[in-house]
């Protein structure tokens, strides 16, 4: 969930407070327990109607209230008949999100094609270089017989025990599966097996995906006791690639923010403040040294947010293109998994790791993932809406001119002038849904965050979506979905701003990929979730600054090939926090 709606489209806040609803809330305003029947001392009459209207936005006659009474009334039955059927979270709805428009040639690739570019073997490694170095880097040196495999992930292991208690962003390390693993691979280098680009690199995965040997605690309380049904779809194609999963990193609880049942996780550039949300351990520990790349997962700015506060790479794919099986889901229609790295190319081979159909999926989509870094940058085309430039800070600037300077081609592109605020309606439904349970027993009280943003009362105010508005919604995503498509119109690549641009919000929803890659450095004071300032009086620290990229549909390869020459050319990637 995204901590950063807050600049273009209204802030979560105003969402909650401005969101439409009707009649069926009055069906479920008991919020009884899933065993009780649903009940409204003596029904739904005609005055709580009326008295219900001004939170809906509607006014009926009392004719029509009467008659409306006995209707509603039937109702609550059906309620009563809904919630007594067993819903687990893994249960998708039979109404599936596709971001693919009828009659539109995505020019899908279809087989994954990656080439990056070479890596020279280099002196012999430290401990700082290991933990710091590239997915190539470190499989030059394995391949090589420079270092073990075992040897690396004994580095991060020390670096966790060292690091991970000030950042908070370990809930659960798996050393004994973390050394196994590593074993294994060394034993099969030394045979001469090589599956790919990560064989033997040791890599965390958030604790939101099933993991064998670890509970599946998704940051809350009421779960940190959750026991894994085995591994997930990502931990299963990332140890056919040869990964060593080294643990679970922290999120905030159920996928919302820093805050999870064990603490606050840390910013590895200002330690003073959250590291944002909710792929908060996956990015500070990835930013600090901790292991060589993590999975993140993003329903509406949770690769995008974290990533940015601690300059960490991140890709949000395509909508569909990596398997959700075994992980929580917050919002079906909206949920999608990826890479954060300290690389464009990083991330790019990871993503080719775990990309590809999953039937256990519902949502799940059959594609090719294609790229080259030898594709002439004069070959894409580059967009960027001029509007941008205003309300881009200097640091974003700069990256946004450094792109321009690439010799990409350079295009008009416009942000579809649409209202996105109201989409935010759709994934409070389905959140709410998801964990019904949790808000009609009322162990939302467990959760540690209770603000008035805060889950457990979003939760509690989605029963006041009535289903006509949520259907409204979904119309205007659609509606979203062409006129981006249209945008995207001879356009490869699009530069701008993650928050201010507005494109957070409605890319999310129409599902295209978003490439978030650090840009530079400013001087900032601790900074809430929200990015106000915690503490006005504090010293300044020095912490990084992104700029994101996106692409059309199933387009990410150029995306990355420009993302990568301006990595190169800004050349901040390397910096490392002071820990």
């Amino acid at each position: 969930m995204s901590d950063t709606n807050r600049k273009a489209g209204g802030s979560r806040r105003d969402l909650l407070i401005g969101a439409g609803a009707g009649l069926a809330g009055i069906a479920v305003a008991a919020c009884s327990k899933p065993d009780e029947a649903v009940n409204i001392p003596g029904g739904p009459s005609p005055d709580k109607i009326a008295a219900s209207e001004d939170l809906f936005g509607v006014t009926y006659t009392d004719s029509e209230r009467a008659q409306m009474a006995a209707e509603l009334d039937r109702r609550l039955e059906m309620l009563a008949q809904l919630r007594s059927v067993d819903k687990p979270n893994s249960l998708a709805p039979a109404t599936v999100f596709d971001p693919r428009l009828p009659g539109v040639d995505y020019q899908i690739p279809a087989e994954t094609r990656v080439r990056v570019s070479p890596f020279q073997l280099g002196a012999k490694p430290g401990e700082i270089d290991v933990a710091f170095a590239s997915i190539r880097q470190l499989g030059t040196w394995l391949r090589a017989g420079t270092i073990t495999s075992r040897a690396i992930t004994d580095i991060y292991l020390r670096r966790i025990e060292s690091y991970a208690p000030k950042l908070e962003c370990f809930v659960t390390v798996m050393a004994e599966r973390a050394r196994a693993e590593a074993d294994a691979i060394d034993a099969e280098i030394a045979a001469g097996t090589v599956r790919g680009p990560l064989h033997g690199i040791p890599y965390a995965v958030k604790d939101l995906f099933d993991a064998e040997g670890a509970p599946t605690t998704w940051g809350a309380s009421p779960y940190k006791d959750q026991q894994p049904n085995g591994d997930s779809a990502i931990v299963r194609r990332l140890k056919a690639a040869g990964a060593v999963l080294l643990g679970k990193t922290t999120c905030g609880a159920l996928a919302y923010g820093d805050i999870w049942f064990g603490g606050v996780t840390r910013n590895p550039f200002d330690p003073r403040e959250g590291s944002s949300g909710s792929s908060a351990g996956s990015a500070s520990a990835t930013a600090a040294g901790l292991c060589a790349f993590a999975i993140g997962t993003e329903t509406l700015g949770s690769l995008v947010s974290p990533a940015m506060r601690c300059g960490t790479t991140a890709i949000r794919p395509t909508f569909g293109r990596v398997s959700r099986a075994g992980g929580m889901a917050l919002c079906w229609s909206l949920d999608k998994t990826g890479p954060m790295g300290r690389s464009v190319e990083d991330c790019a081979l990871v993503l080719e790791a775990i990309n590809g159909y999953d039937p256990a999926d519902a949502g799940s989509i059959d594609a090719g993932f294609a790229y080259d870094h030898a594709l002439p940058l004069a070959d894409i085309r580059l967009g960027v809406d001029p509007a941008w430039m205003d309300v881009a800070t200097a640091t974003e600037r700069a990256a946004i001119e450094a792109a321009r300077g690439l010799g990409a081609q350079l295009v008009d592109f416009r942000r579809p002038d649409l209202e996105s605020g109201p989409l935010s309606l759709q994934l409070f439904a389905e959140a709410a849904a998801a964990f019904e349970d949790l808000t009609l027993s009322n162990r939302d009280d467990e959760l540690k965050w209770q603000d008035d943003v805060a889950w457990p009362n979003t939760f509690r105010a989605a029963r006041f979506i009535s289903a006509i508005d949520l259907i409204q919604v979904d119309r205007l995503r659609r509606k979203w979905m062409q006129a981006m498509h249209t945008a995207f119109e001879g356009v490869d690549v699009v530069i701008g701003p993650s928050f201010t641009s507005g494109m957070l919000t409605p890319t999310n929803f129409t599902g295209h990929p978003c490439l978030v890659m650090r840009c530079g450095f400013d001087e900032t004071r601790p900074r809430t979730l929200f990015d106000a300032d915690a503490n006005p009086e504090a010293p300044t620290a020095r912490t990084p600054v992104a700029i994101s990229l996106w692409s059309p549909l199933f387009r990410e390869g150029p995306m990355l090939t420009l993302g990568r020459a301006l990595e190169a050319r800004l050349d901040v990637a390397k910096v490392q926090p002071a820990l």
